[in-house]
């Protein structure tokens, strides 16, 4: 069961330490949310998604962090999922929002 736990927590720590830096920096993700009308939230969700990474691996030495983190990471993730919808966009781009919404669930069930 650790292991497992461990895999998910890399998995998903691994893809937001470069979904964070990506959202708060390139001009693509600048675009994507600008097309999805919340050009406001832009810097706070990188932000959060970074900080979720970080909450993820050290939540690895103290489970109420890594608690916080993952439920914060689902959030985010379900609130991408309707936005991407809500957008009408192609089920391949809805993909990485639903797949890193069930890693982050998994966390939460494994370490609960």
């Amino acid at each position: 069961m650790r292991e497992s736990l461990i895999f998910f927590v890399g998995l998903s720590g691994l893809a937001f330490l470069i979904y964070g830096p990506l959202c708060l920096l390139t001009t693509h993700m600048s675009r994507e949310f600008e097309r999805y009308g919340l050009a406001q939230f832009r810097k706070l969700v990188g932000a959060l998604e970074t900080l979720g990474a970080i909450g993820l691996f050290a939540g690895l030495l103290w489970k109420p962090v890594l608690l916080i983190a993952a439920i914060g990471l689902c959030a985010l993730m379900l609130l991408g999922l309707i936005v991407r919808l809500r957008c009408r966009d192609p089920f391949v781009q809805i993909i990485p929002a639903l797949v890193l919404l069930i890693v982050n669930a998994l966390i939460v069930y494994l370490a609960w």
